[in-house]
């Protein structure tokens, strides 16, 4: 049976996005939305619009009758078109509901419109009934009015209306139903985990519940399943997925949504980080070729480590689609005559980045100054150097200061030519790379080097395992991945500079300089797992307190395992080319954490709080 019959009702035999010339001559019943009307001195136009789609309904003025009917099969009271009723209709407000009967034909040639599929055809009214009528709208729904973004969340429901809105979250649909086939077909099992679960330290900060029968306890929501996961694998169910919600109290971001948000949970045994990537690389062009607006030139995931790809693009989500390599010319310039930089290399230990500027020879004195201002106003830098290979000399405030052999080793390593320019970030190597970063990105945008209409995958690995957080060992990732090295390399870890070295099997997926996921091989070994966190500051009683769930289960035989979890919300957000992640969410927060549409979060009355045992204290 196909889905089609599913749709039929008491209310349509049709739905307003399937008729076409095949059906010219058969009665239509449809309901659905006034999108818009347009009333031509005596023939009515009426786009109906559903889930489904649109279609033109039609009615002229020579075919009112002084009769009215009821359909004595049904529960639904249509009428026919009198003299009556007919106001009614004409004055009937965009977004009511409207329910009708009429016969399908085709358009006259000069009417056509080819855009939709229901462009060839119209419906005659013969037969209506007005379900429910619409309210003045909040805004317009059939074009774009520019509404402010606190009054669309407000009125979501509204909001949805939309084409492109409801074209975002069916697309979600379709993609979360792709990826459920196709794990399936990987061998995957799905299962839930709790989502009221115990508070751990790492990550961001908890949501929080308190318990009514456990005065002054609380649950907390899951920020990841992460421990559910890997216990799953020491359960045995060998591999695992779910659309899981996750719930962290965070700032919102352009592609963060605060509060809440969706990944695609995997976890697998008995693996390691290759036979992870060889499950998400095929899910990953399958559904972007599918569903994607961009192209895919190469099915190649390249591997990039994360010092590399602090070097190379001054980020670790690195949008390979821009050209632009980054390199380390510190040598160059440490016995150059260009003080400036070589006393700070020796007496700051600083580095020097060079960026290329491809082909932009032709720039103006003014695109030059303007670089600098961004990366002084912008960054934080002290200033950009540069020089020009022009067709017969180098130009630029410091080529003076550079010789004709550090010309032609500047020009070796970093592949420029005459035509090109190079611009020079000076300073401690964190910032010179995030500086470079972003004058890389700057440069991609303003030169035109980005191809927009590609999608460009990468894998960034080899993570460091720790950081200086306010000058203190901290883990730099998730604190359950392996360490490269396992018990040996943390036994010898003795010095700041020895443990900032470790690397985990950490890995990051990034398309066009979004993260789309992280993931990592697990450490199901109970001693490697205590040492990584005494290194971090972590007693053996408080991973054992903090963890217990954890402790436990890895002490009754834990396989090797790992997993990843890509954000279903940037995915989407990649797949429609939309720039901001409410766009591909139904009922998102704003950026301030409130639902504008429930009035979330709200006061909770006095015999409430009571229950859970709590004050309130301002």
């Amino acid at each position: 049976m196909s889905s089609g019959s599913f749709l039929k009702s008491i209310y349509r035999n049709y739905t307003c996005g399937e008729l076409n010339i095949n059906h010219i001559g058969k009665n239509a019943k449809l309901c659905g939305w006034v999108h818009k009307k347009r009333d031509h001195g005596g023939i009515l136009f009426i786009d109906l619009r559903d889930h489904y789609g649109i279609v033109q309904l039609v009615f002229a003025e020579d075919q009112i009758i002084d009769d009215k009917y009821s359909d004595n099969n049904e529960n639904i009271y249509y009428q026919y078109i009198t003299h009556n009723n007919f106001e009614n209709l004409i004055s009937i407000s965009n977004e009511s509901i409207l329910l009708i009967e009429g016969t399908v034909l085709a358009r006259s040639n000069d009417t056509i419109n080819s855009n939709i599929p229901t462009g060839y055809i119209e419906v005659r009214i013969e037969k209506f009934m007005i379900d429910s009528i619409a309210d003045p709208l909040p805004f317009q729904v059939s074009i774009d009015d520019n509404c402010s973004e606190e009054k669309r969340l407000e009125y979501r429901f509204v909001d949805l209306r939309k084409q492109r809105l409801h074209e975002n979250i069916s697309l979600r649909n379709k993609v979360i139903r792709e990826i459920r086939e196709q794990m399936y077909c990987f061998g995957f099992n799905e299962f839930q985990t709790p989502i009221l679960t115990a508070s751990s330290p790492e990550g961001a900060r908890d949501f929080v519940v308190p318990s009514r029968n456990h005065p002054g306890k609380f649950y907390a929501l899951p920020q990841a399943p992460q421990q559910f996961k890997q216990m799953l694998m020491i359960a045995g169910f060998d591999r695992y997925f779910q659309i899981a919600p996750c719930f962290r109290d965070e700032d919102a971001r352009a592609d963060r949504a605060p509060g809440e948000f969706y990944q695609l949970d995997i976890e697998m045994s008995f693996v390691d980080q290759e036979d992870v990537f060889k499950i998400i690389e095929p899910l990953m062009l399958n559904i972007f070729k599918k569903y994607g607006k961009k192209q895919i030139n190469s099915d190649n995931f390249p591997r990039i480590t994360y010092k590399d790809a602090l070097l190379k693009y001054g980020s670790d989500k690195p949008d390979l689609r821009n050209p632009i390599i980054i390199q380390d010319v510190t040598q160059v310039f440490a016995k150059s005559k260009f003080l400036t930089f070589s006393n700070s290399i020796l007496n700051n230990n600083f580095v020097v980045r060079a960026v290329p500027a491809y082909s932009s020879l032709s720039k103006s004195r003014s695109f030059f100054d303007g670089m600098n201002l961004y990366a002084q106003e912008e960054l934080g830098a002290k200033g950009l150097g540069y020089i020009i290979f022009s067709n017969d000399n180098v130009k630029g405030p410091i080529a003076k200061f550079l010789n004709d052999d550090e010309i032609a080793e500047l020009k070796s390593i970093t592949g420029t030519s005459i035509g090109d320019s190079l611009f020079f970030i000076c300073d401690v190597k964190d910032n010179a790379s995030r500086i470079s970063g972003k004058i890389r990105d700057k440069l991609g945008e303003d030169l035109n080097l980005i191809n927009q209409n590609e999608y460009r995958f990468c894998w960034i690995v080899d993570f460091p395992m720790y950081e200086l957080n306010d000058g203190k060992i901290d883990f730099s990732h998730n604190p359950f991945s392996m360490p490269q090295g396992g018990i040996n390399i943390l036994n010898e870890a003795n010095t700041i500079e020895k443990i900032l070295d470790i690397t985990a099997f950490q890995y990051d997926l990034v398309c066009n300089g979004i993260e789309l996921s992280s993931g990592a091989i697990r450490n199901h070994k109970l001693n490697i797992m205590y040492k990584a966190f005494e290194i971090a500051g972590y007693s053996k009683d408080m991973v054992d307190n903090n963890f217990i769930g954890m402790v436990k289960a890895l002490s009754y035989g834990a396989p090797p395992h790992g997993g990843i979890a890509p954000g279903i919300d940037r995915m989407i957000m990649l797949l429609t080319n939309e720039l901001n992640i409410r766009e591909v969410i139904a009922f998102p927060l704003n950026q301030r954490g409130n639902d504008l549409m429930m009035g979330a979060p709200s006061i909770i009355d006095q015999k409430h709080l009571k229950e859970l045992n709590i004050k309130i204290i301002t």
